[in-house]
């Protein structure tokens, strides 16, 4: 009997030892977002990615203000690979598509990310978007994103988002330590249809 528990605690010390070992064997995920001129090339080279939304497990990033993510998201990664104004550049605007912002970013040189706000400064948390064939790596590479992104002071910026459900725009903005939505009229540089 007391050989089996020596065998049973040798076996679980070289488990514990093992598993912390393979533990170190796996770097911190490498998050470089895509710049906007980057765009077309991001989107060419992934045309045929199936996208899911599963693997980014519900964490503290969730329950953050959406307005207070884009701030930053902006200290951290610098200024959205998309805004509303890009996606209204070829005016072709429809309310469906109204994003506030996208960040597209590439993991580990391979995989595409993309965060987006569907809802604009109404909401908690973003959307998370990742390639189907990588769900397993999501989970950490969403903690590395939110531990970038929460530890860093929030960045001044401003924007702009249409909320299709209140026909109605918003100006969004960071600054001097006050996030802010204001109703506006359509900003008259936004070609619209």
């Amino acid at each position: 009997m007391r050989k089996i528990k020596k065998q049973l605690v040798f076996f679980f010390v070289l488990m514990v030892l093992l598993s912390g070992t393979a533990m170190a064997q796996f770097d911190e995920p490498q998050i470089l977002k895509i710049e906007a001129q980057n765009a077309d090339q991001f989107q060419e080279r992934f045309a045929d990615i199936k996208w899911t939304g599963q693997g980014f497990n519900y964490n503290s990033l969730d329950r953050m203000p959406a307005i207070e993510i884009r701030a930053r998201l902006e200290s951290a990664y610098g200024e959205p690979t998309k805004t509303i104004e890009n996606v209204m550049g070829d005016g072709k605007f429809r309310a469906g598509k109204a994003i506030q912002f996208e960040y597209w970013f590439i993991v580990n040189g391979s995989i595409p990310m993309m965060v987006l706000d569907l809802d604009g400064p109404f909401a908690d948390g973003l959307v998370y978007v990742g390639a189907s064939r990588y769900i397993d790596l999501m989970p950490e590479v969403k903690r590395t994103l939110t531990r970038t992104v929460t530890e860093v002071e929030p960045k001044e910026y401003v924007d702009y988002f249409f909320s299709p459900e209140r026909e109605q725009w918003y100006k969004v903005s960071y600054k001097d330590g006050k996030y802010a939505k204001e109703e506006i009229d359509t900003p008259t540089h936004f070609k619209i249809n």
